[in-house]
């Protein structure tokens, strides 16, 4: 019986006019998330490759490391724009120093206007709105429907069970909706391979969990329409309820939950931060003219080669001291905001997993690589970088006190060959390479979403086979 009740569920949605108009609908709107993801990705990478190449060019035309404005571009990466994430809010490149603290410049957004207003049609958006839409659509009325129309009673007219009739619903409607849902995401994963996106092995795993995590998005949206079904007799009310269920989803409970946690865990804003970090600078600019000044004070004025010399050395000195001073001072405001940031990021994505929509998004910013974390990281890739980099330079230019000596010896008298000026060789630097995330890390990130996704799947599954135990067949 099962199987018959399990038939007759296909057949009716397959061959209903809702499931062709909607289905091409969310085919078509998923493979132009693809298309328009791979696109972004060949204009990121072109964008990159040409930023690198001037960037190589600006070095090259230098004579002198100290004078070279070195930039480091962050790579853009296949799943990144296939869950934009926050991965277009993040800037794109970094002016790379030996010292100093480093930030990100140049987002997405911040260099076309036009993306901040009209943001990217990505995977995540179509299944955030479109699938648990699709799903509320085909499971509003799956059980108060047939009430109405009668078929209810001339299906249990015959010997049917009510959990046979549940269960076939059920399991009827998610492989008739899930499954073709499935066919337009594996076509998008062949467009893939075949408009040349790099994907490695792990890539590949990332994006098969991710196509998982959306389909158990759309079991769960579905599953409760069906719950709200049996729970209520008329259809017009159950869709109301389901509606409104989607509303708070997709729209007021991620939103809330960022103000609510807001409040419950405040943050200092990075503009106060900034201004604490512009505050200590400037005062250690004073004491650092005053300790000149006392320096000067007491020696002779004589700008003999032994004067230049010892203030060279001098300044490195009080370089490298005010150097270490502000950068104990910058890790420690560093420090505490970012605990104080997590926290609140804790509190907020709590809150926000009342949401399946905010539990799938959580779980697919993470699988791609998008997530929150996503800048803490890229940050911490540069400040390696940066140690790398400092010790280059040290290597190419020296001391102050060694540039101060070879300034003298130009000045005092006619070049040498070793001291004629020559260009530079960009390919001399240390490659910037970014680590990716460890997939061991990354699937644990996701890991508790997922879990949670499949336990909504279940929730709801039952509470639609109790509520249509206990429905009105009348």
């Amino acid at each position: 019986m099962l199987k018959i009740l399990l038939e007759k569920e296909l057949r009716d949605i397959i061959y209903s006019t809702k499931f062709a108009i909607t289905f091409a609908a969310a085919a078509v709107l998923v493979l132009l998330s693809f298309y328009v993801g791979i696109r972004n990705y060949h204009e990121s990478v072109r964008e990159y490759e040409a930023a690198k190449a001037t960037n190589a060019a600006s070095i090259a035309a230098a004579t002198d490391w100290r004078q070279v404005q070195n930039r480091v571009f962050r790579k853009p990466q296949p799943l990144e724009v296939l869950v934009n994430g926050v991965t277009n809010d993040v800037g794109r490149t970094t002016d790379m120093r030996a010292s100093g603290e480093l930030t990100l410049i140049n987002s997405r957004f911040s260099a076309d206007p036009l993306f901040a207003v009209f943001r990217f049609l990505d995977l995540n958006f179509v299944v955030i709105i479109v699938f648990s839409l699709f799903a509320i659509l085909f499971g509003y009325d799956a059980i108060n429907g047939e009430k109405e129309s009668g078929t209810l009673k001339l299906v249990f007219s015959n010997k049917v069970s009510r959990a046979s009739f549940i269960m076939g619903k059920l399991l009827g409607s998610v492989i008739a909706l899930g499954v073709p849902l499935l066919v337009p995401l594996l076509i998008g994963c062949l467009m893939l391979l075949g408009l040349g996106v790099p994907m490695s092995g792990d890539e590949w795993i990332r994006l098969g969990l991710l196509i998982f995590a959306g389909l158990l998005s759309f079991g769960v949206f579905l599953t409760l329409s069906i719950m709200i079904s049996a729970m209520v007799t008329r259809s017009s009310v159950s869709f109301l309820l389901s509606l409104v269920v989607w509303i708070f989803s997709v729209l007021i409970v991620p939103k809330g939950s960022v103000l609510l946690a807001s409040q419950i865990a405040s943050a200092p804003s990075m503009d106060a931060i900034e201004s604490q970090k512009r505050k200590f600078t400037a005062d250690q600019m004073t004491r650092r003219m005053a300790a000149m000044q006392q320096w000067f004070s007491s020696r002779s004025t004589g700008m003999d080669t032994s004067f230049v010399s010892k203030f060279a050395t001098y300044q490195d000195s009080m370089t490298k001291s005010y150097e270490q001073e502000r950068q104990d001072f910058y890790g420690r405001l560093n420090e505490d905001w970012r605990n104080k940031k997590d926290w609140q990021e804790q509190w907020a994505f709590g809150i926000s997993r009342v949401s399946p929509t905010a539990v799938f998004q959580i779980a697919a910013m993470n699988l791609s690589g998008t997530d929150v974390g996503m800048k803490f990281r890229y940050l911490q890739e540069l400040d390696r970088y940066q140690d790398s980099y400092a010790k280059f330079i040290q290597a190419k230019t020296g001391s102050m006190a060694d540039y101060m000596r070879v300034v003298i010896r130009r000045f005092s008298s006619a070049q040498s060959d070793e001291d004629k000026q020559k260009t530079l060789n960009p390919s001399e630097l240390p490659e910037f390479v970014v680590q990716p995330r460890p997939l061991g890390s990354t699937i644990a990130a996701s890991l508790f979403d997922l879990g949670l996704l499949v336990v909504l799947n279940a929730l709801f599954f039952g509470g639609a086979f109790i509520a249509f135990l206990r429905f009105d067949l009348r």
